[in-house]
Parts: C-alpha cells; structure tokens; sequence
C-alpha cells in the first residue's frame, strides 16, 4: 500500500506541474497582463511609457519560461503573488474566502448522504411500486433542472413571493437553506438513482438468493451484504461531489451573495485578475487529483478483489 500511494503521489505532482503550466501559458496569451490590470484597478490609465517600466520591473518581460520557472519557485515557498483586485496576497484572499466554501459544502454533502442513500435503498426495494415511481419522478426532474435555473426558480418562490428568506444568504441557519438546497436536489437525485442501479444490480445475485434461502432477514440482507457490495460506484461519484463542492460552486455562489471560493474567482474572471485566477486552479488541481488518490486506496481497501488483482499482477 505504501509503495502504491508513493507512486500515485508522483503521478500527481507531474498533474499538478501540468496543470500550473498550462494555466500560466493561457494566463499570458490574455490580451492584457499583470502590469496593465494593476493600474485598472486602481481606476488609473497608465501610460505607455509607465507600462514599459511596470513590466520590466515585474519581470514581465523576460521569456515564458523564465517567468513560469519563476511564479513556480514562488509558489512552492507559498507566495501565489498578488491579487490586482484586492490588494493583497492571492493566499490571503484565499484564506479568508475559504471557511464559508468549507461551510457550505460540508452541510450540502451531510445533507445529501443522509437523504439520498434512504430514498435509494426505498426506490430500489419498492421496484415498480407508488414510492418507486415517485422517487424516480422527481430524481429525473432534480438532475434535469440546471442549477443557476433552479436557484432563481427557489430565490423567487421562498424568498421574494413568500419572504420566508432573504434573497442575501448569510451564513446563518436560515440563509444557509436556499444555496444547500440548490446545491442537494440535483446531488440527491443522481445519487438516489446511482444508489438505485447499483442496488437493483447486487439484489439478482446468487449471494442474496442463498441470503434468502437461510432465513436471513430482508433488511439485514440490504444493509449488511447488498448496500457494502453496491457502494463503490458511489465512492467514485462522491469523490467527484467533494471536489466540486470544495472547488465552490461559482454560479450558486454568485446568485446567492455567499461570499466563498466559487464568488472569487467569478469577480476574479470579470475583472481579468490573473494572480488569482491561478491560485483558484492551483487550488482545484490539488482538490480533484487529492480527492482521487483518496478514491483509488478506498477501492483497494474495500474491494478485495482489487487488491487480489495487485497482488498477481
């Protein structure tokens, strides 16, 4: 198990070396650069003569590869530079906007465990049954709805024709409602149906048939056998959900004022923030190829037969 997680840790720093480069490659094909964007945000028109010193004093005009081998020394000493926009270092604007992603995705993803996986197991039990077809009723509307479409449909209805919310979102209890609940409905309804298949798929085999046979009761064949056997397609879905999560999901981030990752890095795009345009995907690339290599070693600690394959190959 070491000498595998070593390996995928190599593989992963080479992703992650790809990632930065290609970032910064397409960062400097942009029509303006780091220089120009300072003195906008500054609500000032510099001249070309200032633009020239900028530049050579920001080392802009060295060539590419001097200055990504450059920004990456930085990085690795955990300087992401400085962001136009704010003001301030990229990892402190990061940092501050980092607990309320934390926060959301952290509710949003308990919320979608604990009701997808019921609604999935009760779908896949009651094949062809009333609460069967309800559940896949409405998981085809919720994967169905695009989520900044479903936001303005919940914003509408909850907040501004019955006032039960604010159209703001704090991070209170109560504001917290509307952008988890935007976030859950598409998540639980792919989930139930995942869960669904998965289960419906385990229930036809010799395994549960023989459960039967010797009197073993339905639901500790489901939650004890079934469920266990069915659960690493799930695995793999749920490690995507965290990273998108954890990424902070930019449009419901924006839509609902909450002030996370995911509405940075839209006012970063809008006002050609360079500096931390990089630092958000510096931060996704380590969120999904990390999300990944925790995936992979729950497959082979929990799949037996993944780890018999290691063993004869």
């Amino acid at each position: 198990m070491v000498k595998y997680i070593l390996k995928r840790l190599v593989q992963l720093v080479v992703v992650l070396l790809g990632v930065t480069f290609l970032t910064f490659m397409i960062t400097q094909a942009a029509p303006s650069d780091a220089a120009e964007m300072k003195y906008v945000s500054m609500g000032m028109m510099p001249s070309s003569e200032l633009l020239e010193k900028t530049r050579e004093e920001m080392g802009l005009n060295d060539p590419v590869l001097i200055q990504y081998g450059r920004w990456l020394g930085n990085v690795l000493h955990g300087d992401l530079g400085e962001s136009s926009k704010f003001g301030e270092s990229v990892l402190t604007q990061m940092t501050r906007k980092l607990p309320m992603t934390l926060k959301l995705a952290g509710v949003s993803l308990v919320a979608v465990i604990l009701i997808s996986f019921p609604l999935g197991v009760l779908s896949a039990v009651k094949k062809n049954k009333t609460a069967d077809y309800i559940i896949r009723f409405l998981s085809f509307f919720g994967v169905s709805m695009p989520n900044f479409w479903l936001a303005l449909l919940l914003m509408y209805i909850f907040a501004v024709r019955l006032g039960w919310f604010k159209v703001v979102s704090t991070d209170s209890i109560g504001g917290m409602i509307l952008p988890v609940a935007t976030l859950t409905i598409p998540m639980i309804s792919s989930y139930a149906r995942q869960i669904r298949a998965a289960l419906l798929e385990e229930l036809n085999a010799n395994y549960v048939i023989g459960a039967r046979a010797r009197g073993i009761p339905e639901r500790r064949i489901i939650w004890g056998h079934v469920l266990p056997n069915a659960i690493l397609p799930i695995i793999t879905l749920l490690g995507l959900s965290v990273g998108h999560l954890l990424g902070g999901a930019a449009i419901i981030e924006t839509i609902f004022s909450w002030q996370g990752i995911g509405n940075m890095v839209v006012e970063a795009i809008r006002v050609r923030d360079y500096p931390l345009i990089q630092g958000y995907v510096i931060w996704m690339a380590i969120i999904y190829v990390t999300v990944n290599l925790i995936v992979d070693i729950s497959y082979r600690c929990l799949d037996p037969q993944i780890r018999l394959r290691k063993r004869v190959d």
